[in-house]
């Protein structure tokens, strides 16, 4: 292991004694296909498994695993139209799995979202009987206002470059508050605790990922 691995592992050991303290599972995983296989550990067979937009799932590369399973898939990629793809969003909330990210992580344990629509927020908030969160080390700020920062000025500009939307920060690189239409910073979430002890699970990643 090299050293940015050590640093990383070090790190995450700390940070999931802080979610313990949350009410929050936590696990560290050296690799992507490490990450990879305790997903597929945590998630029982013949479930309801769905998920939310996310890079890091996609590099991952847990998608393929899910669609190849003995699993009960609520996949909106596969919606034929936009109200398919609407309801697809709400039945999630009954999900037996549901998987994400997480924008940003503090040191101390709190999971830290901005949304455009809020179905994944909405889920990770309340419905689904387990929340399987990969994120990698990169997500990791010191505090809820470092957390913010990057969601505001990293997070959110890649992924509006991503997703074609006519920002100004997808112009700039950086967030400019704007109230325009086209905005994915809608909603805010920090969460602070899991009411429900281990609903909430989150896979730390001794890698860079994601957005």
């Amino acid at each position: 292991m090299n050293a940015k691995k050590d640093y990383y592992k070090i790190k995450a050991e700390n940070l999931i004694r802080n979610f313990a303290r949350r009410n929050i599972e936590g696990y560290f995983a050296e690799s992507s296909e490490a990450a990879e296989k305790k997903m597929l550990e945590l998630i029982k067979e013949n479930s309801l498994v769905s998920w939310g937009g996310s890079m890091t799932l996609q590099e991952i590369g847990v998608f393929d695993k899910l669609r190849a399973g003995d699993y009960k898939l609520l996949d909106r990629t596969a919606a034929k139209n936009p109200e398919e793809k609407e309801e697809i969003y709400h039945q999630a909330l009954n999900a037996d799995y549901y998987l994400m990210s997480s924008n940003a992580i503090t040191q101390s344990g709190k999971l830290v979202n901005v949304d455009g629509n809020g179905n994944r927020l909405a889920a990770l908030i309340y419905g689904p009987k387990n929340v399987i969160i990969a994120a990698g080390m990169n997500k990791v700020t010191i505090d809820e206002e470092s957390a913010v920062k990057r969601v505001r000025n990293q997070a959110a500009p890649a992924n509006s470059v991503r997703l074609k939307k006519k920002t100004p920060c997808a112009k700039t690189g950086y967030c400019s508050s704007c109230q325009i239409d086209d905005t994915i910073c809608c909603q805010t979430v920090i969460t602070r605790r899991s009411r429900q002890a281990g609903r909430i699970k989150v896979i730390l990643v001794g890698e860079e990922l994601g957005f």
